[in-house]
């Protein structure tokens, strides 16, 4: 008889369309599952739970309440693990992943991964005061630990626990050549949305957030379009300050040139219809989409708050301080779009720094077995 798989608990907490889903899922689908399944534990309040692929893969999805409901959602998340008997509980949920692994540890779990995926913000007071405070437990329930970055490594776990080496670095890893950059589907993506060839098109990508800072760049493109009049700006991702950005946009005259795409499940092919992907996030763990768009051959403006191993492909990146203001973004938005869109040897280069899906998963396997032995 055939060894069952390893069963891995993933806690995703309110799960949607984000660059920590996406990681934890390409993972999934590149895993060898028949030696490691991945099950999930979600919010109930998810809105992009893949149930139907979770499900054709071999993988099950528990709802359990929101971090709003503490007790109930402990005790939702500690009966799963008593009921299921997983070896190995990894929590995704940064300084919160406290909670769901002080649940696993009670149901006498075994292995139990806290990963950090983010770090803090000056412009999310309340959030941060309770980063903080979380951060200084961070370490009290889970037994081995991982991060995106030693940027978000150090935050959450402390640059003596980093240097040790006690965190394991899983890189936000994808599939290369889906992220290729292809003219026919530039083509394909601009007829869609209505966009000429000569246009300029500047694409953001990122849930509608203070993290993800499209307040910042509507202010600088609204600069761009006064210097270069055929410019557009897509905007992919859902998220609370939605409404509050379209008005925005309306205040500043820009409606009429800036898209609300919402979430998208062609975003490789976006890629390839951007001209430069703006970047002016306030924090960011690793910065996954900066990632993505250099597998695409795309110029990149990024903040000084994006982690510098987000940078692969130097010639595609250019880092500039949001201090710097809106005009300044502007003029590098406008520099970087406007250059050829040149052909890079991008695939070996991101192979080498770790972020081929197909290395990392059977890696993430390996690391799994091992703590389950």
């Amino acid at each position: 008889m055939a060894e069952r798989p390893l069963r891995v608990m993933q806690i995703m907490g309110h799960m949607g369309a984000g660059g920590v889903e996406a990681t934890v899922l390409n993972h999934y689908r590149a895993i060898d599952r028949d030696r490691v399944q991945f099950d999930f534990v979600v919010n109930a309040s998810s809105t992009a739970v893949p149930y139907d692929e979770i499900e054709a893969l071999g993988g099950r999805v528990w709802e359990v309440p929101g971090y709003r409901q503490l007790p109930a959602y402990l005790s939702s998340v500690a009966e799963i693990c008593r009921r299921e008997r997983p070896a190995v509980v990894h929590s995704h949920v940064n300084a919160l992943s406290v909670f769901p692994l002080t649940a696993a540890r009670r149901a006498a779990v075994p292995t139990r991964i806290a990963h950090s995926h983010s770090t803090s913000a000056p412009a999310e007071p309340l959030r941060n005061a309770m980063k903080l405070v979380l951060r200084g437990v961070s370490r009290l329930a889970p037994t081995d630990l991982a991060a995106c970055s030693d940027h978000a490594a150090v935050w959450l776990f402390g640059k003596r626990a980093a240097k040790a080496g006690r965190v394991r670095i899983v890189k936000n890893a994808l599939d290369i050549e889906a992220f290729a950059f292809r003219p026919q589907a530039r083509a394909a993506a601009r007829q869609e949305l209505g966009l000429g060839e000569a246009d300029l098109v500047v694409g953001c990508v990122g849930r509608l957030s203070t993290q993800k800072n499209q307040e910042f760049l509507l202010d600088a493109f609204a600069r761009l379009l006064a210097r270069h009049e055929a410019a557009h700006l897509l905007l992919i991702g859902e998220g609370s300050l939605q409404e509050q950005l379209e008005e925005q946009a309306r205040r500043l005259g820009i409606a009429g040139r800036v898209r609300f795409l919402g979430t998208r499940s062609d975003v490789a092919a976006l890629y390839s219809a951007m001209d430069v992907l703006a970047f002016p996030s306030t924090y960011e763990g690793l910065g996954m989409v900066a990632v993505e768009a250099q597998a695409s051959s795309l110029p990149v403006v990024i903040s000084e708050r994006v982690p510098a191993e987000a940078v692969i492909i130097d010639e595609l990146v250019e880092q500039v301080p949001l201090d710097a203001g809106a005009e300044r973004w502007a003029e590098s938005l406008l520099r970087a779009g406007t250059t050829p869109r040149a052909a890079h040897d991008v695939a070996p280069r991101l192979v080498s720094a770790g972020y081929s899906i197909t290395q990392s998963a059977a890696a993430l396997a390996d690391w799994y077995l091992s703590l389950a032995r």
